[in-house]
């Protein structure tokens, strides 16, 4: 596979090696926010129709970077890929979020889910990866990513998206033992997962943890944090001649943010309640950072985006080690024009920052 990157400034800025601008990739680039985007999806039928096809779940890849000057492309997929190939029955109903038909409860339905082969229940992702990265022809780099086993047991046991968690949280605080038992297998799951995207040709990869800022201080690291440590530990590391850098991103884990880094992954993706400049001087002679406008900035007047991104360059300051991106999803609503003013001022101003860069 070619390994020749026209520009390789995330994986650069991902392993704090000299660039010559902060790189920016939006989260949920590609998405409902583009009029494209939902002609694409209407062609497909559904949600997971348009996920499961190589060819349209390349073309939503590839349609905000036509727009945009990003640094790199996302795989289009979902973070539930995974329980539905475990037989859970995951379903996207109009306007709604997810739903799974069957919920894990007990030992036995535990002891009865299966390890996903990533090249056969999920082929399709796979298949995906290599559809993208082709089409891409070394543009820019292709990120494929995964949920965390905490985020995941998340919908399982609830059976969708939750607001208290309270059936999840019943089986941590009455069920401790099955509750690792679930997050063990799902760990597993994850690094063949990722593992499988890596050798289709994902050049980077990043952990969701959209969940687990809801957990008790003691619990989060031992009911999220542990299990992605896992995964980074069983990563591959090295591809193609270059090395693969992991992020992971837990939203509202600021509280955490030395013990993540601990993990050994090569980055920390950050959300908006935290202060850059807080962060690189707590982690960030360990690890980069990723992060973290709040999306709803978008809706603003370009200057007041503007404004916003001079802020955040300035809280981290000189040198490399930065991605810019939003603290979580772009919002499906944003004006198309606006997160032209965000890119385009993110590579204007941030020169300044990258004397010396390459």
């Amino acid at each position: 596979m070619m390994t020749t990157l026209k520009n390789d400034r995330y994986l650069k800025a991902l392993l704090r090696e000299p660039v010559d601008m902060t790189p920016v990739w939006l989260m949920r680039q590609a998405g409902r926010y583009l009029p494209e985007y939902k002609a694409t999806r209407l062609q497909a039928g559904d949600f997971m129709s348009l996920c499961r096809n190589a060819e349209l779940a390349c073309e939503v890849t590839l349609q905000p970077l036509r727009r945009y000057a990003l640094d790199a492309a996302i795989l289009f997929s979902d973070i539930l890929t995974i329980p539905d190939a475990m037989g859970l029955g995951l379903s996207f109903g109009a306007g709604e979020g997810p739903k799974f038909a069957r919920t894990i409860e007990r030992k036995a339905e535990v002891d009865n889910l299966p390890i996903p082969d990533p090249e056969g229940e999920l082929q399709y992702v796979m298949n995906a990866v290599r559809t993208i990265r082709r089409e891409l022809q070394g543009s820019v780099p292709l990120i494929g990513f995964s949920g965390s086993p905490w985020t995941l047991a998340t919908y399982m046991v609830e059976g969708g998206s939750s607001k208290a968690f309270t059936k999840i949280k019943k089986m941590l605080y009455a069920e401790p033992v099955l509750l690792h038992a679930l997050l063990d297998k799902l760990a597993d799951s994850v690094i063949l997962y990722l593992n499988a995207q890596i050798k289709a040709g994902a050049q980077a990869v990043m952990v969701f943890d959209t969940w687990g800022g809801v957990l008790a201080h003691r619990d989060y690291e031992q009911f999220s944090l542990r299990y992605m440590h896992k995964i980074v530990d069983g990563l591959i590391r090295e591809n193609e001649g270059r090395k693969v850098p992991v992020t992971l991103f837990t939203k509202g884990g600021g509280l955490w943010l030395e013990a993540i880094a601990e993990t050994g992954c090569d980055a920390v993706g950050l959300d908006w309640t935290v202060n850059l400049a807080q962060a690189r001087q707590r982690i960030g002679h360990k690890v980069a950072l990723q992060g973290n406008m709040d999306p709803s900035v978008l809706y603003a007047s370009p200057e007041r985006i503007e404004q916003e991104v001079k802020a955040i360059l300035a809280d981290f300051g000189q040198g490399s080690g930065h991605v810019f991106n939003l603290g979580h999803g772009i919002h499906q609503d944003i004006p198309t024009q606006s997160p032209q003013v965000f890119v385009d001022a993110i590579h204007h101003f941030s020169k300044a920052y990258h004397q010396g860069g390459k």
